[in-house]
């Protein structure tokens, strides 16, 4: 018996070879705002933290929100991280509706989804910098040599692999805000929040950060910062200005204004 080639079983057809002709499914973006609204009641005190926000950021964009303070970004920064949710409107994280969820479901989106950088680090004084990298990761469920692992990998990431056994108080602010980028990256989030990362930071601290945040978002990383410094607002592609909860010009949205990089 003749034996059948094994490249019979994938005929080489003109069907085959064919490019599909399905059209390609657009991807959903990573967070969409619309008409979003905030309001604070205290008695018959009535507080209109956000009016109407609109806002759109693709996958690997890199978007800095301005305004001064009471200017409504705080609470923007809280609904865009799953701290709080909006009064009106509605907010979709990589295409699922967040803004109806409960608290249960926001912590996990939180944990999985979104990647904190704040001014202040909040790293525990007392663990090394891998301890606190691997934060996120005890959260998850995942087994101590696998969040030890990823923790060395993300530290080694920004430029800290040399430093991964060494308490905050041994290192320089921008060290700390490093180990900080690491602890938000460990859990490959979607979506990289920074609240004001550089507003403890000396000028060379601060290049340093924002470099690596260039660098983050030349590999894809999809980046949000909130921020009243322009020369931050400047690194990114897209920068929006917020007032009196509401942005300036809508248009300004949508407009890409350069990396100035």
């Amino acid at each position: 018996m003749t034996e059948e080639p094994a490249y019979a079983l994938f005929p080489d057809t003109e069907a085959q070879r064919a490019p599909s002709s399905a059209p390609e499914v657009p991807r959903e973006p990573i967070l969409r705002l619309t008409d979003v609204g905030k309001t604070y009641r205290s008695g018959s005190l009535t507080v209109e933290a956000l009016r109407g926000v609109t806002l759109t950021v693709d996958e690997g964009d890199f978007v800095a929100i301005m305004g001064p303070s009471g200017s409504g970004k705080s609470t923007l920064m809280h609904i865009l991280g799953c701290l709080d949710v909006p009064t009106t409107g509605a907010y979709r994280l990589a295409g699922e509706d967040v803004s109806a969820m409960r608290e249960s479901q926001l912590a996990d989106v939180r944990n999985r989804r979104i990647g904190f950088v704040f001014q202040q680090f909040n790293l525990l004084a007392t663990m090394s910098a891998w301890r606190n990298v691997e934060l996120p990761l005890v959260y998850a469920g995942l087994s101590r040599p696998e969040r030890k692992a990823r923790a060395l990998a993300s530290l080694a990431r920004v430029g800290l692999a040399d430093r991964v056994d060494h308490r905050p108080g041994e290192l320089s602010g921008g060290q700390q805000q490093r180990v900080s980028v690491a602890r938000a990256l460990v859990t490959d989030p979607q979506l990289l929040l920074a609240d004001e990362p550089t507003g403890n930071l000396d000028s060379a601290s601060t290049e340093d950060v924002l470099a690596l945040f260039d660098e983050l978002n030349d590999q894809g990383r999809t980046i949000v910062i909130i921020t009243h410094e322009q020369d931050v607002a400047d690194r990114a592609h897209r920068s929006v200005q917020i007032r009196d909860g509401r942005f300036i010009d809508a248009a300004a949205v949508h407009t890409r204004v350069g990396s100035g990089r």
